[in-house]
């Protein structure tokens, strides 16, 4: 996980286990095997290219410059030096650190040195009064704005320090401690969500500042493990800082060789939203693309195995981006990450589940093959108002309706997140246990990363300051938890809170090295219906506690590698999120409470304005399936599902054999082989199928490998920044068509033509099984409980 400076003078791979973790460098840039042997488990550092481009000194000689590009899988050429701010070598004394002085020319990371310059000016101001003032804004606007819309569908002295109204050209680092403080606050507070179901008004600020500041501890206590290391890249944080660097580096800036940043940025962003009209809304067969079922649209074979709302989505290809990019940007993803998302994909979904399916397991065949809905035993979707009386489970009326069944992809997935939970700790202990173990004595003065050596000029945030953070947001938790009566035990609390220590560091992994995103909530709900059946309201907070935490905490991870990349004082920053996150908790109060007593007919069905509440019926129904019918009617021995059950061992065997395989095998591709991200595309699935998969694989072989091997300094130029104008482009697209032409007239203002229906008239789009009841008909057991 980390980069060292020093040298084993000999190495033998079949002790990869003991040389990787010494604390030393070849002494030869040719010595590739022990260079393999330091870096054996980080997937995206490329030793045949790196082995002949890095200098580290210790000795005071000014280091070589970078003469290769590092590309994956040893591909290699000459790199863009003009990517680049200007560089020079990095002097400092024993006085300054105290560690030796080193000189070091650039990150060994391509992504990195694409995005992020390697320079610093320590004389740039970033504790503005403009900072506070527009983040402040933006952290009491966005918020409200965002809690009460996810309601609806689809010089200056002060406190004895001077401030100056204009210190200057607005520069790269305010602008980046801004998108920091919104960053915090764009998705509003966990804690709205519990209280729009529970109408709680009394304790809920104190819920959520236990939500937001725990959040803000694990990703502090982390920093040594999940931002100080070179090798966690965090490729969705590249992507924000070329965007930042090119707003900043390249404004009005002309280039006579080929064509700006900036100006790329903007045609991207622009061509990306004329497109985005095509299938998004004159030609939306180009989105769902199920071209297969317009030729034989009653066939419910083929549509099951090709449809995309319904099926399994063999057509292929989507011609529109807010698909393909429906798991996250494939510009960004390293292609050795997207090779075991497609392969896991393959295996689970296109080849274990039509099996499955074909033999009517789990009763599949009674149900659409993949769409993220459960159903009853008529083949109805199950309708939870049946089974409820006064908002609470009724066993009674669950025995007369049906037991709860699940389409088989949505079953199958299930099973791959357990698989996930399992797999994913025993991957960190094979691969990362030595670096955990080592790091944990390391500080950044340790790290010999040029971006961790120019950070060493800030003062950094005491750990105890993060530690003593999560103590007072624990105990805030226990008094809220007592003042909202939320019927959660003060030992199920802990045990949420044990849930989200331990699979922060595992996922934070994960996520820096792949921009893949792991969620716990199923896990925390799995957990809570089995320790406390019948309490859907403590389930929800047990699982937003130690699920939402986790995303949080990474996120705020995410914004602190940011912080690093672009060099803002780590103080700042922390400052920075408190109040942004406490500005924000009190504004998503204000305005859900507001929303709530003052929107009429808020939350229910034909709502004239869509204030529905469609996210707050997805939370609750949540709560209702797993604290109210509960886990044990699921997944429990004689159950339907249990044998999903196994998949916890299935994942936390799987990742044993490839480790050692790689381990014999150091330079094969078994190295690359990662059993957690093999899973995650399985895990999106539904709503995700194979049209939307495929197709992100595609586009990312196309830049991520072909690009990259072949047009290098293309790549390192402009692949970021096409990501950010491809996301922008759709983005504003779709604003613009919801509220020019979706929203007015309740949505009347379409084009009604064979390209927007032909999709529509299909067995897929009707969500049609292969076995049709007929009236009165049932499957599955005469008898439940």
């Amino acid at each position: 996980m980390e980069d060292s400076v020093n040298s084993p003078t000999s190495a033998s791979l079949s002790d990869v286990a003991h040389l990787r973790h010494r604390q030393s460098a070849p002494d030869v840039p040719e010595d590739v095997e022990d260079e393999l042997i330091l870096h054996f488990n980080d997937p995206n550092w490329d030793f045949q290219a790196n082995s002949s481009t890095l200098s580290i000194s210790t000795d005071g000689v000014e280091p070589r410059r970078w003469s290769k590009a590092s590309t994956h899988l040893g591909a290699s050429t000459e790199v863009d030096t003009e990517s680049q701010a200007s560089s020079w070598p990095i002097k400092e004394s024993k006085a300054d650190f105290s560690t030796e002085a080193v000189q070091i020319q650039d990150s060994p990371y391509p992504e990195v040195r694409a995005a992020v310059a390697n320079t610093d000016d320590p004389t740039m101001v970033v504790n503005t009064f403009r900072v506070w003032f527009i983040g402040l804004i933006f952290s009491t606007i966005i918020p409200a704005y965002n809690t009460v819309i996810s309601l609806r569908y689809d010089v200056f002295p002060a406190f004895g320090y001077s401030f100056s109204l204009n210190p200057g050209p607005f520069n790269i680092k305010e602008h980046a401690l801004i998108s920091i403080m919104v960053n915090v606050v764009i998705d509003g507070t966990a804690i709205t969500d519990i209280a729009s179901a529970m109408r709680i008004l009394q304790g809920q600020y104190l819920l959520g500042l236990t939500l937001q500041l725990f959040g803000f501890s694990i990703a502090g206590t982390l920093r040594q493990f999940l931002v100080w290391p070179a090798s966690m890249i965090w490729p969705g944080v590249l992507v924000r800082c070329a965007l930042l660097n090119t707003m900043h580096s390249n404004y009005g800036k002309k280039d006579s060789k080929h064509i700006s940043r900036e100006r790329f940025l903007y045609l991207a962003c622009l061509c990306s939203f004329l497109w985005y009209w095509v299938p998004g809304y004159l030609w939306t067969g180009l989105s769902v693309f199920n071209w297969v079922c317009w030729i034989a649209p009653n066939n419910v074979v083929i549509n099951s195995l090709f449809g995309t709302v319904s099926g399994l989505g063999m057509g292929l290809v989507t011609f529109d981006w807010a698909a393909i990019s429906l798991i996250g940007s494939p510009l960004v993803v390293p292609w050795w990450a997207q090779i075991n998302m497609v392969g896991g994909f393959l295996v689970v979904i296109w080849f274990i589940c039509p099996i499955l399916w074909a033999k009517n397991v789990f009763y599949s065949q009674f149900m659409p093959v993949s769409v993220g809905a459960s159903f009853d035993n008529t083949g109805a979707i199950y309708n939870l108002s049946a089974i409820l009386t006064d908002n609470n489970f009724d066993q009674t009326k669950y025995e007369q309706y049906s037991p709860m069944y699940l389409p088989i992809t949505y079953a199958v997935t299930y099973g791959t997140i357990f698989a996930t939970y399992s797999a994913v700790i025993v991957h960190t202990f094979l691969w990362y246990r030595h670096d955990i173990v080592g790091q944990f004595r390391r500080s950044l003065g340790d790290q010999t990363d040029i971006h961790a050596y120019l950070m060493r000029k800030y003062p950094d945030v005491p750990r105890w300051w993060f530690i003593a953070l999560g103590v007072i947001s624990l105990v805030i938790g226990i008094i809220g938890i007592e003042v909202c009566q939320i019927g959660l035990p003060i030992w199920a609390y802990a045990l949420s809170v044990i849930f989200a220590v331990i699979f922060a560091l595992p996922f934070g992994i994960v996520q820096a090295t792949t921009n893949q995103i792991f969620y716990l909530s199923v896990m925390a709900e799995l957990v809570m219906g089995y320790m406390l059946p019948g309490r859907p309201i403590a389930t929800m907070f047990f699982k937003t506690m130690g699920g939402q935490v986790v995303l949080q905490a990474l996120s705020y991870s995410s914004d602190l590698k940011f912080g690093f990349y672009l060099k803002v004082p780590p103080r700042i920053i922390f400052i920075a999120q408190i109040v942004a996150s406490l500005v924000a908790l009190l504004s998503s109060i204000v305005a859900q409470n507001w929303a709530l007593n003052s929107i009429p007919d808020i939350c229910q069905p034909g709502q004239k304005s869509f204030f529905t509440c469609p996210n707050l019926d997805i939370f609750n129904n949540s709560a209702i399936i797993w604290g109210a019918i509960g886990p044990g009617r699921f997944f429990s021995r004689g159950a339907i599902y249990y044998p999903l059950v196994f998949f916890f061992l299935l994942g936390a065997v799987l990742p044993i054999p490839f480790y050692y395989l790689a381990r014999r095998y150091p330079r094969s591709f078994l190295r690359y082989v990662n059993i957690p991200v093999a899973l995650i595309a399985a895990n999106s699935v539904p709503p995700a199928n194979g049209v939307n998969i495929v197709s992100w694989a595609l586009v990312g072989f196309a830049f991520q490998w072909f690009m990259r091997r072949f047009h290098f300094r293309w790549w390192m130029r402009y692949n970021y920044l096409l990501s950010s104008g491809l996301e922008a482009g759709v983005v504003i697209g779709i604003v613009i068509i919801f509220f020019a032409l979706q929203l007015p007239k309740g949505g009347s203002i379409s084009l009604n033509w064979w390209g927007n229906n032909v999709w529509k008239n299909t067995a897929d789009a009707n969500l049609v099984p292969l076995k049709q009841l007929a009236p009165g008909q049932t499957f599955g057991p005469s008898t439940w409980s």
